[in-house]
């Protein structure tokens, strides 16, 4: 089709649009922004802008693992040894151990005069007595290949939990920075949040390099938590409250899909560059800096400034996105709009996040939203934490896994408005939870990962789905605040999951059936939850109330034989089924 006809087509959908208003008393925001272009200029640009942002994210969720993980295969240094290859070290002073992982100690060493024992070439027996390491350990590098914090301060044997117990410090801070960044981003915009966000990540990774032993280092990493999701989300958040309802799912996803699956499949190789864990802390907290710019390039959510009541604001702001995309509002539109909003304005400002914990439909569907998210973060998160258990190599592993971002992504961008959020979301779970119990019980190898990059595949739709599900179910008042509080909820359940992967310690296969128990209680609680698929995004405690008693059981929007509608009854323009 030729851009003139592209034009014509457009023009068609402005056109019915405005007469759409003419004969209605009400013009929400959807519709002034629909008017505004649909997909344009403006919204190529909200693309490329979110991939900083998404690196950021990577860095602040996944730098931890990278700056922490250690080689498994370890044993303890002998430092009279030196002079001997690490195999013979490890042959003369490791006793054997038939129940061990790779068949001899890894926490302990036979006690001799190793002068005598060079000079004299004894060979060790099971006669010989035994201690615990005394001088550290040393790892194999052709596993992890640079110093990482674990291996410098011997975070492993009786110390082995530490590493579990930094991550779950992370998601601590992260419960703590969803409480005051929710706040910031519903109360100063979404801007301000991504700002305030950015900058403690990177004073938190530039600080970590100076920790001298555990405590230090936790401290750093709480505060990294802080950081960690707004730093991305906030502006995940203004580009989906910036977009017209037939694009919002392609917006949402494409970019996800391309920029942070792009920076999680460089980040293993980052580390391998840096060739130190201070060097890898630095290269990636230090860009994050950046983000002081954001505030002179970035334009506020408009929907955002519409809440807060500034109407006027709100207009001028989607009058500049309809110039950038080389499209004229009707001036009619824009007053209808201006009367509308103000009748609303009074209702909005009186409602705030307590008052949804006292509506009965808005809460239950608050509570199974907070339990999807928290299952699929469970399932996410532990899913990454077991690659170390796979017998494969670390860095192609995170690789392989984190390449299903893409794909996946792509896939949800093109099929989530066809499918819609409910019964594609239980599908992937279901699918998450049945190749990760596969993966437990195979014998390790390439095998275990393919299961595993599967599990990871479907998960990751799943999690992309109710990041983008939860914020079209919230009413604009409380979409900020209320999606932090989903997503410390998420961050409240992952801090279990370096302690669910820990299991592996005692039987091997229980932490990837616990991922499966979870993958299906996450299905559970999706049934309860509305289908937003192609509907407006509710603007006020009204609009989301309508939205969960129109829902129906089997609502799959590409078996509907009429438009859908949005959620306050109205034909819904913007989606046309072919």
């Amino acid at each position: 089709m030729t851009n003139r006809s592209s034009g014509t087509q457009e023009e068609t959908s402005v056109d019915r649009e405005t007469k759409q208003c003419s004969n209605n008393k009400d013009v929400d925001y959807d519709q002034l922004l629909s008017a505004a272009g649909e997909f344009g200029l403006y919204q190529t640009f909200l693309i490329f802008l979110t991939c900083p942002f998404y690196f950021y994210g990577v860095c602040a969720y996944f730098g931890q693992l990278f700056l922490t993980e250690p080689s498994p295969n370890h044993w303890c240094w002998v430092p009279e040894l030196e002079n001997l290859t690490d195999l013979e070290r490890r042959t003369l002073a490791i006793p054997l151990d038939e129940n061990a992982r790779f068949g001899y100690s890894q926490c302990s060493m036979y006690v001799a005069n190793w002068t005598e024992v060079l000079s004299s070439g004894a060979r060790p027996n099971t006669s010989w007595i035994t201690q615990p390491c005394q001088n550290g350990w040393e790892f194999n590098k052709t596993e992890i290949p640079y110093p990482t914090i674990t291996s410098e301060m011997g975070w492993v044997c009786d110390k082995g939990s530490y590493q579990a117990t930094a991550q779950a410090a992370n998601f601590v801070g992260s419960v703590a920075g969803g409480f005051l960044l929710g706040w910031v981003s519903d109360r100063f915009g979404r801007i301000a949040a991504a700002v305030v966000s950015n900058m403690i990540g990177c004073v938190a990774g530039i600080v970590s390099i100076f920790a001298k032993n555990f405590i230090e280092f936790c401290l750093c990493r709480f505060l990294m938590g802080v950081a960690y999701d707004s730093c991305m989300m906030m502006i995940y958040l203004l580009v989906l409250e910036s977009v017209a309802p037939k694009y919002r799912t392609l917006m949402a996803n494409l970019p996800f899909g391309i920029f942070y699956s792009l920076s999680a499949m460089a980040l293993p190789w980052i580390a391998i560059a840096c060739g130190h864990w201070k060097t890898l802390s630095l290269v990636t907290s230090v860009p994050m800096a950046l983000v002081l710019i954001a505030p002179f390039i970035v334009p506020e959510s408009p929907r955002w400034l519409l809440i807060k009541g500034r109407i006027d604001e709100t207009i001028n702001r989607v009058i500049s996105i309809s110039r950038i995309n080389k499209k004229e509002i009707p001036s009619q539109l824009i007053e209808q709009f201006k009367v509308s909003s103000r009748n609303q304005e009074q209702v909005i400002k009186s409602r705030s996040l307590l008052d949804l914990t006292k509506k009965p439909l808005l809460r239950k569907m608050f509570v199974c939203l907070c339990i999807e998210y928290m299952c699929c973060m469970i399932i996410f998160d532990a899913l990454i934490r077991s690659l170390g258990g796979l017998q494969f190599d670390f860095f192609i592993s995170f690789t392989l896994v984190s390449l299903t971002e893409f794909p996946s992504l792509v896939l949800v961008s093109f099929i989530l408005d066809l499918t819609g959020r409910k019964w594609l979301s239980i599908l992937c779970l279901l699918v998450s939870g049945i190749f990760s119990v596969l993966t437990a019980f195979l014998s390790g190898g390439l095998l275990s990962v393919l299961c595993a990059v599967a599990a990871r595949f479907a998960v990751n739709m799943c999690v992309n789905i109710a990041l983008q599900w939860g914020a079209e179910m919230m009413p604009t008042q409380v979409r900020g605040s209320s999606q932090s509080v989903i997503h410390i909820c998420g961050y409240i359940a992952t801090i279990l999951s370096p302690y669910i992967v820990y299991l592996e310690i005692y039987v091997t296969w229980l932490p990837l059936v616990i991922v499966g128990i979870v993958a299906i209680i996450a299905a559970l609680s999706a049934i309860a939850l509305p289908e937003t698929a192609c509907k407006d995004m509710p603007q006020t405690f009204e609009d989301a109330e309508v939205l969960i008693t129109n829902q129906k059981m089997f609502e799959i929007p590409c078996l509907n034989k009429r438009p859908v509608e949005n959620v306050k009854g109205e034909t819904n323009l913007s989606f046309e089924l072919n």
